[in-house]
């Protein structure tokens, strides 16, 4: 009989984890994996596949796990994900392919991301990657003899995605990444305790070893136009710089000291290493109480990093409830155990300055919840006279990012939509022919996933521009 049960995350406890920046996630033991994948009943119509943003043969890998045939598991992986170590660990499978999953009608789904994520991991510690999977070239295509140059820009889980696709297609792949290190959201964004960035780095140099050339420190939009790439030889580009600009609450007080965007807050931490300092000479100062504002991942990140930075008390301040925080679940749970406070119904109306000039304190306001908004959340509704006041010496603003501006600023031809996103057609085209776009920078912030069957289905629409 099918254990009814999904096999537990080995873990570090929380007492400990709070401690350090190592991996909350352990992975399982072989043991486990192999148990996992037996429960997996193969569906003849399997639904995990369509739940599936990137179309991975779900069954497949499964089976070959369950026998324990860890090599063509992972290799039946990379078909269709060349990012196996990271989606196992950030993306939210519960939402789309265990969300989908058969056996979770009667019983819990199978744990399809923790295998994803143990054979990704098996692979990396036979210290040598799995044969590349086959080249996805259409038999018919002439790629293979022209190598046609293609331009991606971005380094993010879209830019990978898209650069790792066109290289198995054939062609001659540029990757620009502004930074000095290639990732994107992956190294900026995501701590070290959610997503270890040797990870990330293994994941790159695979993403290389299919001939893609990475090309650091090149910011597209000023270093480099869309049109300049053009005049270069490149015959099509991907845009996938993604959502790099900050929202604001907009309110007195914004601009103090001690006051963070979770992007500069998180970026300080993750790729200029705060959380080493000295070692790295990056300090973010941190004081006894800090406050974080909203309720996403970033939100949750951005307060189990000031937790580990020395913070005594540590706030999530959200004005809707529980049950609308768009956070993963585990992600919500872990910072629960770790000792996170939720302050729910609540919205921040100013900032105060102590006597030093920085952060002292928030006027906040309590709220209720009315009608359902264009998100499909209920919309918050101040309550009259009930502002209080709530002691911080660091708030970070963590309410969302919009798409960066830059290149859409420097190509007129570029059309958006009036909040920045790049406005593409059904093949992932923008306005501009054999100019293409997805993830963040096209939705707005959404999911590592989501980003990578963008950057999939541009790099298909790609081929197919330039083969016809």
């Amino acid at each position: 009989m099918t254990d009814v049960n999904k096999v537990k995350m080995n873990e570090q406890s929380p007492s400990e984890r709070v401690k350090n920046f190592n991996e909350v996630a352990l992975g399982l033991t072989k043991e486990q994996a192999v148990a996992e994948a037996k429960r997996c009943i193969q569906c003849k119509k399997p639904l995990c596949v369509k739940g599936c943003p990137v179309m991975i043969d779900i069954p497949v890998f499964l089976k070959f796990l369950a026998l324990g045939e860890f090599d063509k598991a992972i290799a039946k992986i990379k078909e269709k994900n060349s990012l196996p170590a990271i989606c196992g660990r950030v993306c939210p499978q519960e939402d789309q392919c265990e969300k989908a999953c058969i056996l979770g009608k009667k019983a819990q789904a199978i744990g399809i991301g923790y295998l994803e994520r143990f054979v990704a991991d098996y692979e990396m510690k036979q210290k040598s990657q799995i044969p590349n999977p086959k080249s996805q070239t259409n038999p018919k295509s002439k790629v293979q003899m022209t190598k046609q140059k293609v331009a991606v820009v971005g380094s993010g889980p879209a830019g990978l995605t898209a650069a790792a696709d066109l290289a198995k297609f054939g062609y001659d792949v540029t990757l620009f990444e502004s930074l000095s290190t290639a990732g994107g959201v992956l190294v900026y964004g995501i701590p070290e305790f959610r997503l270890p960035k040797k990870i990330v780095q293994i994941e790159v140099d695979y993403i290389k070893s299919l001939g893609v050339d990475l090309q650091v420190d090149i910011l597209i939009g000023k270093t480099l136009t869309i049109e300049d790439l053009f005049k270069n030889g490149y015959k099509a580009v991907f845009v996938g710089s993604g959502a790099g600009l900050p929202s604001f609450m907009g309110i007195p007080g914004e601009n103090l000291p001690g006051v963070y965007s979770a992007n500069e807050f998180l970026t300080r931490v993750n790729l200029m290493k705060a959380y080493k300092f000295p070692e790295y000479l990056t300090p973010v100062k941190i004081g006894g109480r800090a406050a974080v504002i909203g309720a996403g991942n970033v939100a949750m990140d951005s307060a189990r990093v000031a937790l580990r930075l020395g913070a005594k008390e540590v706030t999530i301040v959200y004005r809707r409830s529980r049950t609308e925080m768009p956070a993963r679940e585990e992600e919500i749970v872990r910072a629960q155990e770790e000792g996170i406070k939720f302050v729910l119904l609540t919205a921040p109306t100013e900032i105060f300055a102590g006597e030093s000039g920085r952060v002292s304190g928030m006027e906040c306001l309590k709220m209720e919840l009315g009608e359902p908004d264009q998100s499909g959340r209920r919309r918050p509704v101040p309550v009259a006279g009930s502002e209080y006041e709530m002691e911080c010496d660091t708030v970070v603003s963590a309410i969302g990012q919009s798409p960066n501006p830059l290149i859409p600023k420097s190509e007129p031809r570029l059309k958006t939509e009036k909040w920045g996103g790049i406005i593409i057609n059904d093949k992932g085209m923008t306005s501009i022919p054999g100019v293409y776009a997805g993830g963040d920078i096209v939705l707005g912030a959404a999911t590592v996933i989501s980003a990578m069957g963008a950057g999939k289905l541009a790099a298909a629409s790609i081929n197919e521009y330039l083969t016809k």
